[in-house]
């Protein structure tokens, strides 16, 4: 949350910089403003912890008390919300980067993708959150942004004031100041909430009791953000900010302190703070996919932890979805903040509406006021939400606006997927009896064995096939080259005890003529199968994959939607001693 100090007063500055230079007095004001519902939210996530001391994020608490469709919504928003968590700290870190290196501003995507990528490898490798390791950047943070809020309001309280010097690339504008453009400059400035939530979600990492401790480190925060936060917005007016690629903070840092170890001092642990904010989604993200995809509502492949007990999938997952923002908005932190406060708010509004239907059906002590208290904030959340869709829906927030839904509908589509999986391999009593019975009365098994060439790769297979004991066994040969005559002299010569059946395909097709004669054997039941075996010369690594074509791939690939089809696949290996008739190992050794 302390991070959105960096661009959260920038965004406001911009806006009102499109009514021109005199327009830019309100930046105080509207800071003030969102400073007020900082509070009102803070004060409601206070009962969202006493009432959900094991963590009370969004979904959860909406699903809980609202219903499956809400916290479907509120997962989708936080999901979005996460995403463009990484897409706007990095793009925010690099421009902080860009600003006291200005030389590296041509390489602004690439620097961002490599931040992600390295965010990516970190986590992948389970890298957690430590409390040590995050305390020593954010204090450095906290303390240099402090330092350089208070030198600046001295400057201005002894006499000494400062100003930021005119620049040519300075975007003001010739807009008429309207309520309109004031309400886009308060949505633009509600980026400053981002994350006030994170501590409500996590209060089960604070140390006993865990309730009480999550609850007074919330206060702690919010205060500190309000006071950077109203106290870099007041030394912007007062100094006369200028809306240029270069931060609000690199302007005030250089104008105050120069250009000396402290000025690049506070560029880095803006940059280091905000790649920290990006490393909290790495958390959060893959752990509320595996909360959706535990109900059904994402795939299962998000909901299992890698080999080192994270969540892999859900962090490559997000790497890729917020690289292609990155790319997609150029890396540009202006261009991404209409993206971002439309899920924030709308998992705000739906997480303190279901804790008003919390309190009224749990009825705990105090419950009225809690009850009071979450209403306010579900009404100004509400409020906000509506003004910040409004104002930024041109902006790029209609892309938010129409990509909840669409994932929404994603998450009931893949549940009602789940659900008919499910019911259709339940097994019923009848089928039970069935294969009793069948047990008895063994099916009709029909083997065929796809030959290319007589090697060594034919030679397991034709091992493999005479266990299966089956009704009929054949060996089938596509012709695309013409010598179908000349290969079935070689069959016989060799005498494999197993018939040749040999199909022609003058349009040197391979896979099509296979499946048309699988197709073509009969089957007397619905129960009775066909197996076909596919020899496989095993590739020993991926330089000499790409050597071999890959027919036998898309052949299984082809084959698997057959109904009532067995594929196995028999893989010959180099440097197995067993392969074709080799002598086993005298001792095979222990694992």
């Amino acid at each position: 949350a302390l991070s959105s100090v960096a661009y959260a007063t920038g965004e406001i500055v911009l806006v009102l910089a499109l009514a021109g230079s005199a327009a830019m007095h309100l930046t105080l004001p509207i800071a003030i403003a969102v400073g007020t519902l900082l509070v009102i939210v803070v004060t409601s996530y206070r009962q969202t912890i006493r009432s959900y001391p094991g963590g009370g994020g969004a979904y959860i608490v909406a699903k809980e008390n609202l219903g499956t469709a809400s916290g479907l919504v509120a997962g989708a928003s936080l999901l979005v919300d996460y995403i463009l968590t990484v897409a706007v700290s990095i793009s925010a870190g690099v421009a902080a980067i860009t600003s006291a290196w200005p030389q590296a501003v041509p390489f602004r995507i690439e620097i961002a993708l490599f931040f992600i990528a390295l965010l990516m490898v970190a986590n992948l490798r389970g890298v957690r959150e430590s409390g040590t390791l995050f305390a020593g950047p954010t204090f450095a943070f906290v303390i240099l942004v402090g330092i350089t809020v208070l030198a600046g309001l001295a400057r201005f309280a002894t006499g000494n004031p400062f100003t930021i010097p005119p620049a040519e690339e300075a975007q003001f504008g010739v807009q008429t100041l309207t309520m309109f453009l004031v309400l886009k400059a308060f949505a633009s400035g509600c980026t400053a909430m981002t994350g006030v939530e994170a501590i409500a979600n996590g209060a089960t990492a604070f140390r006993e009791p865990s309730a009480k401790n999550a609850a007074r480190t919330l206060v702690w925060m919010a205060g500190i953000l309000l006071f950077l936060f109203v106290g870099v917005s007041a030394l912007a007016v007062m100094a006369g900010v200028q809306p240029t690629d270069e931060t609000v903070i690199s302007q005030l840092s250089r104008a105050i302190f120069g250009t000396g170890w402290l000025y690049y001092l506070i560029s880095i642990s803006v940059m280091t703070i905000l790649i920290l904010a990006a490393n909290t989604s790495y958390a959060d993200f893959p752990r509320l996919a595996s909360f959706v995809a535990e109900d059904d509502y994402l795939p299962h492949q998000l909901r299992d932890r890698g080999y080192r007990l994270v969540y892999s999938n859900g962090v490559i997952l997000l790497t890729l979805a917020a690289g292609a923002l990155v790319v997609a908005f150029g890396g540009m932190t202006t261009r991404l903040i209409p993206l971002y406060a439309i899920g924030v708010f709308t998992s705000f509004t739906l997480s303190q509406t279901g804790m008003v239907v919390h309190h009224f059906r749990k009825r705990e002590e105090h419950w009225q006021l809690g009850a009071a208290v979450n209403g306010i904030g579900a009404t100004a959340t509400g409020v906000v939400l509506v003004v910040v869709a409004s104002a930024k829906f041109h902006d790029g927030a209609w892309i938010v606006m129409l990509l909840i839904p669409l994932i929404v509908s994603y998450f009931l589509w893949v549940s009602r997927q789940y659900s008919r999986v499910r019911e259709e391999l339940r097994m019923r009593p009848e089928e039970i009896t069935d294969l009793n019975w069948q047990s008895a009365n063994r099916l009709h098994n029909h083997v065929v064995l796809l030959v290319k060439s007589i090697d060594r790769r034919l030679v397991r297979a034709l091992q493999y096939a005479k266990t299966l004991k089956a009704d009929e066994t054949e060996a089938l040969y596509v012709d695309i080259a013409g010598d179908a005559e000349a290969f079935r002299a070689q069959w016989q010569e060799a005498d494999f005890g197993v018939r040749l059946k040999v199909i022609e395909s003058p349009y040197r097709e391979i896979i099509g003529p296979i499946c048309e004669y699988v197709r073509s054997v009969p089957r007397w039941s619905c129960d009775d199968v066909i197996t076909v075996i596919v020899p496989e010369y095993a590739s020993e690594n991926i330089a000499d994959t790409m050597l071999h074509d890959q027919t036998s791939f898309w052949l299984k690939q082809t084959l698997f939607s057959e109904p009532g089809v067995i594929i196995a696949d028999v893989p010959y290996h180099m440097d197995d001693p067993c392969a074709a008739g080799g002598s086993a190992p005298k001792s095979v050794p222990s694992t």
